[in-house]
């Protein structure tokens, strides 16, 4: 088999690309002096009985050199040459078997090669056919002499089977350490097929051997016709596998654009995964490697890493976006998304295994994780790395409800983890290579996802099928027990409010009332600030700041949608204990403003929809109660209307359809 190496053209950039170069430099040196000892001891033997027949066997061993194919899964040619060393073996001497192996090289290197070959591919391919027929040879002489004691069928087939073994398994280590591949997987792909042929090429070996012997050597021209059948028939097969290698392909890429679709959809359901999910990626293949995951494993985990969080799509969106704390309801509801997430890949069939990694991805390594409450290694391989490199980057990157942390701060807290939440083997590794992962990750080119058309108006369509529902205030359940007394003032203080405002008339001014509420509020539920926003074209702009940090909080900014106050107004829902730090345009310098650490945020509610935003913030975190909640919810039940209609001149109030 005239076999040849692939370019060696990798770059080796970090230190298991330069262990792997080191051990395909040693590789071929080794081979080089192998051959260089078999050439240099069949010189110093040289002998040529029959000069015009080892002409006439170089000739065509020359001609069959340019019948070659490609090779499937790697970039290198086969040709059907070996016949002639199978041949050479038969009859001729050894330096003239190697000589044919040689020429026959070159020949297949340089007639009309797809590149042009480096210097070290054909130092290699020479050394390596040299070796291999040799070697054969060797076999053929020694099984001949001191086995059968005679030329035989038995010692022929020896020594294509040796010719076969070392020049196949010199191509695929070579290929296996240039372009990281499984050895066994390169022979196996790549040169296993072709066990076959070099079986057949002994047999007409054989017979030609046998006609020489009664004809004549000239019968050897025979050879010719079966030479180019062998490869047709190559040409044939190889045809199959390649359209076989094309639809494993095109199988590969359907479900590449499965990923990058359902990938889209998380996309479109929270803004802020993109970049996340491929740094995860990035992270998380190479902790694979480090492993030793299969190829298989290995490939699951790059989908699951993407795909992991696609259950989400059964999460309401403002559990996803919610800039504070979840409530338990909440929290029930979000626990769901690595079960439906499963259930949404189980449609597409992956041909590794996905399913069971986003299934498990939220599994804890002392068994406290969801949904199923695996433990150790119950849990899979791909689970454990994710969960790992998931909460790195998750700390490491901004959220909704904190600011990110530095990287080594955020790996202290992961691997603070290790042995209760994640796997420590993963942790090891993780935190060895933090530091250079993330430097690949940052070198990774983002990936562009096409945007969705979520924030454009349709025209057409006057109403559903069904008709529209009709408008309705959803009750708001207070609850009454213990805390009944508290509730009671808060709707009398509220009312009393209201009642002066109707009293006035015109005359109160919406800063008027708003000062009023400070000061009632302020006995209430103890504040550091306060701050009503009001919506001006889809950007919040504070109306009235009072206490600590007026300065700052006049100045802010809160596009809809975004921070503490943004959300509330876009999702008409309160939120208990945000993180102040999250409002857009918030400055942390403690040497010019107090640092506030609590944010209890109501949407006042108007007969259209918000019509402002009540934040009131602590410097204590977690300073507010669910008591707090419910007086400011009495609060502005009632003020909501007030406040709507004496800023109505002033600003529009946030529509009821952001809900």
């Amino acid at each position: 088999m005239g076999g040849h190496c692939p370019p060696l053209q990798q770059e080796f950039k970090d230190p298991m690309l330069q262990e792997r170069k080191s051990g395909a430099s040693v590789f071929i040196a080794l081979m080089a002096l192998a051959a260089l000892v078999c050439f240099a001891l069949a010189l110093t033997h040289w002998q040529s009985s029959d000069p015009v027949k080892f002409a006439c066997y170089l000739g065509a061993a020359l001609l069959a050199s340019s019948l070659k194919v490609s090779l499937p899964s790697i970039e290198g040619t086969l040709s059907v040459n070996f016949l002639f060393t199978l041949l050479g073996i038969l009859e001729l001497s050894m330096p003239e078997t190697l000589l044919i192996g040689l020429a026959s090289t070159l020949a297949q290197f340089y007639w009309r090669p797809a590149r042009r070959p480096k210097f070290i591919q054909l130092v290699f391919n020479l050394s390596q056919v040299t070796v291999s027929s040799a070697a054969a040879y060797g076999a053929y002489q020694l099984v001949a002499t001191h086995v059968l004691h005679g030329p035989g069928p038995l010692a022929l087939l020896v020594a294509a089977m040796t010719h076969f073994a070392f020049n196949s398994t010199a191509m695929s280590a070579i290929i296996g350490l240039t372009e990281s591949k499984p050895v066994s997987k390169v022979w196996t792909e790549s040169y296993l097929w072709s066990f076959p042929y070099y079986m057949v090429g002994a047999a007409i070996a054989g017979l030609v051997h046998f006609l020489n012997g009664h004809i004549g050597w000239q019968s050897s021209l025979l050879v010719l016709p079966p030479i180019y059948l062998m490869y047709r028939s190559y040409r044939l097969y190889l045809g199959k596998l390649e359209t076989e290698k094309r639809h494993a392909e095109q199988v590969s890429s359907l479900h590449l654009r499965t990923i990058e679709a359902l990938a889209l959809a998380i996309e479109a359901k929270d803004q802020a995964t993109g970049e996340h999910l491929q740094r995860v990626r990035v992270y998380a293949v190479e902790l694979a490697r480090d492993l030793g995951l299969t190829e298989d494993e290995t490939e699951a985990l790059r989908a699951a890493s993407v795909l992991h969080d696609i259950g989400k799509l059964a999460v309401p969106e403002h559990i996803i976006s919610k800039p504070g704390k979840l409530t338990p309801e909440e929290f029930e509801k979000l626990k769901v998304h690595p079960i439906v997430g499963a259930e949404i890949l189980e449609q597409v069939d992956f041909p590794y295994p996905v399913v069971p990694i986003v299934r498990a991805h939220h599994e804890k390594w002392d068994g406290s994780g969801y949904p199923s409450g695996l433990k150790g290694e119950a849990i899979p391989i791909g689970a454990r790395i994710l969960s790992a490199v998931d909460c790195l980057d998750a700390l490491a990157s901004d959220r909704q409800y904190r600011k990110a942390l530095p990287l080594d701060e955020a790996m202290l807290k992961v691997a603070s983890e290790a042995g209760t939440s994640f796997d420590p083997g993963v942790v090891e590794i993780l935190q060895r290579r933090y530091v250079e992962l993330e430097k690949l990750a940052r070198e990774q080119p983002l990936q562009a996802q096409p945007k969705l058309s979520t924030d454009i108006r349709v025209e057409r369509g006057l109403a559903p099928a069904a008709g529209f529902a009709e408008s309705a205030e959803s009750a708001r359940e207070v609850p009454v027990k213990n805390h009944a007394a508290i509730i009671a003032t808060a709707r009398q203080q509220a009312q009393a409010l209201c009642d002066l405002c109707q009293e006035q008339g015109g005359s109160f001014a919406l800063e008027d009332i708003l000062s009023l509420l400070a000061v009632r509020l302020k006995h209430s539920v103890p504040y550091d600030s306060m701050a009503v926003y009001f919506s001006k074209n889809n950007v919040l702009v504070p109306e009235f700041v009072s206490g600590e940090n007026l300065k700052l909080f006049s100045s802010l900014r809160i596009p809809l949608g975004e921070g503490v106050s943004g959300w509330v107004a876009q999702n008409h829902k309160p939120i208990l204990n945000g993180n102040p730090l999250v409002e857009p345009g918030y400055l942390n310098d403690p040497s010019k403003y107090s640092t506030l650490r609590s944010a209890l945020a109501l949407p006042l509610e108007g007969s259209t929809g918000v019509a402002a935003v009540l934040a009131l913030y602590r410097a204590r975190q977690d300073a507010f109660t669910q008591d707090d909640l419910r007086v400011l919810e009495a609060f502005g039940a009632r003020l909501g209307p007030v406040i709507e209609s004496a800023a109505r001149p002033m600003a529009a109030a946030i529509g009821a359809g952001a809900q």
